[in-house]
């Protein structure tokens, strides 16, 4: 009994005990994760994360641009932007499926007329010229860095890349920032005959605009356009981030798929019914791409042919007249009148159903253009697309408030009047502000305290990273995408990390690596100089700023890469680093003690039965005679 006493008592107190440590020191290990959204192989940089919420909160300005011309009238929107000091303007079409901003150049031979007069880089004293290098292609004499884009249109520009100061205009609170842009000496197609200077791209890409500013940290990864409805034109445009309605709504957009804004469209309803189509349908070659700098919007060639029959079966009772133009075969209707505001009335409404059943509708605006030949005649500005891919153009989103939201990789949509949203813009004058200085630091900073006008930025959570002297390491996973399947090096990549995180190479480990085709999965951790213990809250805060942020560069060889997860563990106190040394040591010295215990009990309980009691004087059987007690005396 007393050993099976013994026993019990001893595996009762080492299963508390150590149930007990294995809590504690599964917290103390358990570190603080940080998700973060995949990034674009084309170029990593222009996806930020919740790590931005912090910055956001201390007033990151917004650009807040206006809209001119009309999407039938010219066939785009453009926007003013002023390169160089003294500043030169500018009118560019506003493309998000271009990703370099370029103007005609001075001594350009092979470009057209245009609006305004062509740069001048003599006339700025801010200009500087990309010097070639080998990340780019060269111009003949190998002096500086060139570029050229063809368009699905056959039109075509080229030239050499240059820097200077792009401003915004007097409406925007982002002061004038550095910029790469592309200074032509050749256009043709439809860049040489229009009357917009050139092109302002939007889309994903090192030399697009947005990748620029984002790259510098003075705006959020995130800008919106809104569309001037038929007849009206104009619009606004915002370069950063702003508070979102509550009601828009929102579709994913991968940035794996394609370099353009895709979205995920999985039916189109007219008047309530679904079109009878193949389910992928939307879902072919670059999916459904989003392209401001496109009229019309183009469907591949069954979802055109069933959204056709089913607008002409809704209107059945209006005229069916020939097109404007005889070169093309144009679907329109007399009969539905002169005021665009009645439309609603004869035209069905159109849906978009998104992924998850979200729903986005259209107005007759959104898919007819007016006939410009017989009044009160409407054509449809959907046409059938020679590609698989579903392109929708600008009338679609007419009086619309479309958010490109790259940060968390989604599009947004709400329907509102962009005219006023336009005027709720403060008058745009003529001049842009100036430099201060010619002293311009091309890493962009600006002042935290200005503050953004307009439009609200968008609210995002602070980081909450632990006290001063509390950061032990820090952890991520990269991916990295190359046109190669060779293993890179992983020596020279190291050094890489170590210098765009300004670390020494010492502290840059890499733990381990999976590779899945051209993709190759890295994790890496960053831990604390021999001569300390633990990251300063500033030191943290910078390197995972320049992770987020994809402020640290690698060289062209490796391919793009992209942050996959983010991780920070804090530093561990003394006994939160020996706490299993005590504890083993604990429960050691509990287990012999009890043993001990237990022991002598045993020996003590053996002992008592082992004693024979002897007779007085040790004389077995010995009588012993009784004496009577003698008297005191």
């Amino acid at each position: 009994m007393a050993r099976r006493l013994v026993v019990l008592l001893i595996y009762s107190v080492v299963l508390n005990f150590c149930g007990a440590f294995a809590s504690t020191a599964d917290d103390h290990r358990r570190p603080m994760i940080l998700p973060l959204h995949l990034t674009s192989p084309d170029d990593a940089r222009h996806h930020r994360r919740a790590f931005d919420g912090r910055r956001l909160q201390r007033s990151e300005p917004n650009a807040h641009m206006r809209l001119h011309d009309d999407l039938l009238a010219n066939g785009y929107y453009t926007t003013r932007l002023w390169i160089g000091t003294p500043s030169q303007m500018f009118a560019l079409i506003v493309d998000t499926g271009s990703t370099v901003t370029y103007v005609p150049c001075f001594d350009c031979q092979e470009c057209g007329k245009h609006q305004d007069p062509r740069f001048q880089p003599d006339m700025s004293t801010t200009y500087q010229p990309v010097k070639c290098n080998i990340n780019c292609n060269c111009d003949d004499k190998g002096n500086q860095c060139t570029y050229e884009r063809r368009y699905a249109e056959q039109s075509s520009s080229s030239g050499v890349l240059g820097e200077d100061v792009i401003s915004f205009g007097n409406e925007s609170a982002l002061v004038p920032q550095r910029a790469v842009f592309g200074c032509e000496n050749m256009e043709t197609g439809d860049l040489y005959s229009q009357r917009a200077d050139g092109i302002m791209g939007l889309g994903r890409g090192q030399l697009s605009v947005m990748d620029q500013l984002v790259e510098k940290g003075v705006i959020s990864d995130s800008f919106s356009l809104c569309y001037g409805g038929m007849g009206v034109g104009g619009g606004a445009m915002v370069l950063g981030g702003i508070k979102s309605p509550p009601d828009m709504v929102y579709t994913h957009s991968d940035p794996f798929r394609s370099p353009y804004y895709n979205i995920e469209l999985k039916e189109i309803h007219v008047a309530g019914k679904a079109l009878k189509l193949n389910p992928k349908v939307f879902d072919q070659k670059h999916g459904t791409v989003l392209d401001s700098g496109t009229t019309y919007a183009y469907f591949p060639k069954d979802a055109f042919v069933a959204f056709k029959d089913a607008i002409m079966k809704e209107i059945h009772f209006l005229k069916q007249v020939h097109g404007p133009d005889p070169n093309y075969n144009d679907i329109c209707f007399s009969g539905a009148g002169r005021d665009v505001t009645q439309l609603s009335k004869v035209f069905p409404q159109v849906d978009m159903v998104f992924s998850k059943g979200k729903k986005f509708s259209l107005s007759p605006e959104n898919y007819l253009f007016p006939h410009t030949k017989v009044n009160g005649a409407y054509c449809l500005g959907i046409f059938e697309n020679g590609d698989s891919t579903t392109l929708l153009g600008g009338i679609l989103v007419r009086n619309t408030l479309v958010t490109y939201d790259r940060e968390d990789n989604k599009v947004g949509f709400w329907k509102t009047n962009c005219s006023e949203l336009r005027k709720s813009l403060s008058h745009e004058n003529a001049q842009a502000p100036a430099p201060a200085s010619n002293d311009w630091n091309l890493s962009g900073g600006i002042s935290p305290d200005i503050a953004p006008g307009g439009l609200p930025p968008t609210d995002l959570p602070p980081i909450d990273l632990p006290g001063e002297g509390q950061i032990g390491q820090i952890s991520f996973d990269m991916m990295l995408n190359s046109s190669t399947s060779m293993k890179p090096n992983f020596t020279e990549l190291s050094e890489s990390i170590a210098r765009g995180l300004e670390v020494k190479i010492s502290q840059v480990h890499l733990k381990n690596y999976t590779i899945s085709g051209p993709d190759l999965l890295l994790r890496w951790t960053i831990v604390p100089d021999e001569s300390a213990n633990s990251f300063t809250t500033e030191k943290a805060m910078d390197m995972i700023l320049r992770l987020t942020r994809h402020k640290m560069q690698l060289p062209h060889k490796f391919g793009s890469y992209e942050l996959v997860k983010l991780k920070f563990q804090r530093k561990q106190s003394w006994w939160e680093q020996n706490s299993w040394i005590v504890a083993v040591g604990v429960s050691v010295a509990s287990v012999l003690g009890l043993l001990a215990l237990g022991t002598w009990l045993v020996w003590r309980y053996r002992s008592r039965r082992g004693v024979s009691y002897e007779p007085v004087d040790g004389v077995a059987g010995a009588t012993v005679t009784e004496q009577e007690l003698q008297p005191l005396k």
